[in-house]
């Protein structure tokens, strides 16, 4: 299969909650990757490409680490066996299905950040009165309706029990908002999806745990870090900054 969106794929970009897992991740939703998405639940995965070089995006890494957190791939079905980066996994599964619209490994990841900011989830939320707590719930179709009034475009919501754990934008290729038609019932504000939410659902705030639970999770991480970028200073790609604070 071609590394590029065929006619009939469109964007998804699925931002993820991180529930209880993170200690030092922002409060709210962060990146779980951009893909091309057929519109039926289905989509192309593992296409022909360059392999991930984690060099091509030094120059985004403190965006990211924070942003988009990379922790250990423990699935085997990722295109290089589960071994190395989550940002290697989401490149070269569902990046290289991408290249007509998103571009190379740098630009693939530049337009991700970018659709993040702009299209900040965790924000809209917040101005509604949707915050993390872990003693509210909240209405299904009221986080619904937040995100349609903000973007003219019906998500896509999957749920672990009653707490969010997923939230997912659909766009047009060239990257404006539009309905996510699986399984979606905008009529009665619900969405039933790959993992479907009740009427209420909660949105968890962090709670520490104990020291050994996270310690190998978090070692995994920083000694990927430390290993490929080599404590190199940070230097935010100044078209990133521009878009995001336009």
């Amino acid at each position: 299969m071609a590394g590029n969106l065929l006619p009939q794929n469109t964007p998804l970009l699925l931002l993820k909650w991180l529930l209880s897992r993170c200690s030092n991740g922002p409060a709210g939703f962060t990146i779980h990757g951009l893909w091309p998405d057929y519109n039926d639940g289905t989509w192309p995965a593992c296409c022909s490409g360059k392999k991930f070089d984690v060099k091509e995006v030094s120059t985004l890494q403190g965006a990211l680490n924070q942003y988009w957190p990379s922790l250990s791939c423990g699935s085997t079905s990722n295109c290089h066996g589960g071994k190395g980066l989550f940002w290697e996994h989401e490149w070269e599964k569902h990046g290289t299905c991408s290249s007509s619209v998103t571009g190379d490994e740098y630009n693939y990841f530049l337009t991700t950040l970018n659709l993040y900011f702009k299209y900040n989830v965790t924000d809209v939320l917040r101005e509604a009165g949707y915050v993390a707590s872990n003693s509210e719930k909240y209405p299904l179709g009221g986080i619904i309706s937040a995100i349609q009034n903000a973007f003219h475009a019906t998500p896509e919501l999957e749920c672990s029990g009653d707490a969010l754990q997923e939230l997912n934008i659909c766009f047009y290729k060239d990257f404006k908002p539009r309905d996510c038609a699986v399984g979606s019932n905008t009529k009665n504000g619900t969405l039933t999806s790959r993992k479907s939410c009740p009427k209420y659902i909660s949105l968890p705030e962090y709670v520490p745990r104990s020291e050994n639970l996270e310690t190998a999770e978090v070692k995994f991480q920083n000694q990927l870090y430390k290993r490929l970028f080599k404590k190199e200073s940070f230097y935010l790609d100044p078209v990133l900054i521009a878009k995001h604070f336009s």
